[in-house]
């Protein structure tokens, strides 16, 4: 079972991926990150608000401070500017989550209701890990859309963070 360190380098990775990411995707025109490339979710614009809707979504089951979900496709933010300021403050909220778990908290059964209205109980082990591999599947497809568009976002495996490696 993962412990409550586990959970707070994903939630730094998290971190220190999206503005990789994000960087990325800031030198290129508006129009070709808004571009349909194919992908779920179309674009790197569309993507990158699926996952912050997904994050805020989760981060109200967490906090038991519901979020009013939009509905899949829909556009937080249709300004880039607003989505990165956004993105920015959602990591800092999922920071601070992760600074307060407990080890009870990933050992305790959680119960939530998906958005089909439906009860589920779980532990908490399993919804924490399913919200940091529900980020890391898109930001993928993210990467490999970012790469199609001729931009290397660079080394985004979890061992390339600044500060893990000892001397």
């Amino acid at each position: 079972m993962a412990s409550v360190d586990n959970y707070r380098l994903m939630a730094r990775y998290n971190r220190w991926i999206n503005e990789r990411l994000y960087s990325a995707a800031a030198g290129m025109p508006d129009e070709e990150r808004k571009r349909d490339r194919g992908a779920f979710f179309k674009s790197i614009h569309g993507t990158f608000n699926h996952i912050l809707a997904a994050d805020h979504l989760w981060m109200g089951r967490f906090e038991r401070a519901p979020y009013d979900w939009p509905g899949f496709g829909h556009e937080l933010h249709a300004d880039f500017a607003e989505l990165r300021r956004a993105r920015e403050a959602m990591d800092e909220r999922i920071s601070a989550f992760f600074a307060t778990l407990t080890p009870d908290w990933i050992t305790e059964p959680f119960e939530y209701a998906k958005l089909s209205g439906t009860r589920v109980t779980v532990d908490g082990f399993t919804v924490l890990t399913h919200f940091f591999n529900h980020q890391t599947h898109h930001r993928g497809q993210v990467t490999t859309l970012l790469m199609q568009a001729g931009i290397d976002p660079g080394d985004t495996d979890i061992v390339a963070m600044p500060g893990l490696q000892r001397a």
